[in-house]
């Protein structure tokens, strides 16, 4: 999956969808979305043949969901970049408190502070891929750098913004964002410098795909929210985006794209108290 931002400025052929923030353009410049590239929705095939491989059972049979309320679902077309089991998924998923979380990059760490009340089902995947050290030597792919899109895109180990976990969950919006001044149409909230969201690929197909705003970004509220990031994540957020976007043959001065100071996250490491 892809996740993208905005479809990009000028006449550019759009790209295969990423999952970015997908409706993340600005007002007049279509900021790239960040979005997850997604393919084309499964097709139900047909029964396999008796004494089939496993490869064509696992291809044919239902994608697998978990039973709890925040329902994992498999996403057969989409496999895992890195393989992961589906996240646990209890009856009572915790929606109290804050976990702390520390991206430990060659640029130095950024700290993460989670929010379960706001996003229990997210946090609980993401603790989950930590874990399962998912994100461990993973590159964060994309930068933006445009006046209404300011942000870090990571969390696929493919580093083609087009890999995800190899299932999927459900939306869990704010609801309280303040209005962006810069949209006149009023659709667009402000993501502030700090939040920490998930990117998509569209309702309800978040993944492992995460993006760290850097400066207050102007963005329609399909983007889960589910933690900040720290003072020193900001300052290293900061020297990353000053490297600014690496120019192309194509675009010599880009404000989408790979970071022109190669990000990578080393370790993804879960502090061991709760806040």
């Amino acid at each position: 999956m892809s996740s993208e931002l905005e479809p990009c400025r000028g006449g550019a052929a759009p790209r295969r969808p990423v999952r970015a923030l997908s409706r993340l353009a600005g007002v007049t410049v279509l900021a790239g979305a960040l979005v997850v590239g997604a393919s084309a929705s499964a097709v139900a095939a047909p029964a396999a043949p008796e004494g089939a491989s496993a490869a064509t059972d696992a291809a044919t049979r239902p994608p697998r969901t978990t039973h709890g309320p925040c329902a994992y679902t498999e996403t057969p077309d989409e496999p895992a970049a890195r393989p992961v089991p589906l996240p646990p998924d209890p009856r009572r998923t915790p929606a109290r408190g804050s976990v702390r979380v520390t991206l430990t990059t060659n640029h130095g760490p950024i700290g993460l502070t989670l929010d379960r009340a706001a996003a229990p089902c997210t946090v609980q995947s993401f603790l989950h891929l930590v874990g399962k050290r998912f994100y461990d030597r993973t590159p964060c792919h994309r930068l933006t750098a445009y006046p209404t899109l300011s942000v870090l895109q990571c969390g696929d180990p493919s580093g083609t913004g087009e890999g995800g976990p190899g299932y999927r969950y459900r939306d869990e919006l704010p609801t309280d964002l303040p209005p962006a001044p810069t949209d006149p149409t009023g659709e667009r909230r402000v993501y502030a410098r700090g939040v920490l969201a998930m990117a998509n690929a569209g309702p309800d197909t978040n993944g492992s795909q995460f993006f760290l705003v850097y400066a207050n970004s102007a963005l329609r509220p399909n983007y889960t929210i589910f933690g900040e990031v720290d003072a020193a994540g900001l300052a290293t957020l900061d020297r990353i985006a000053a490297g600014g976007v690496a120019p192309t043959a194509e675009d010599p001065a880009p404000v989408d794209g790979a970071p022109a100071l190669p990000v990578t996250i080393r370790k993804a490491v879960r502090a061991h108290h709760h806040h």
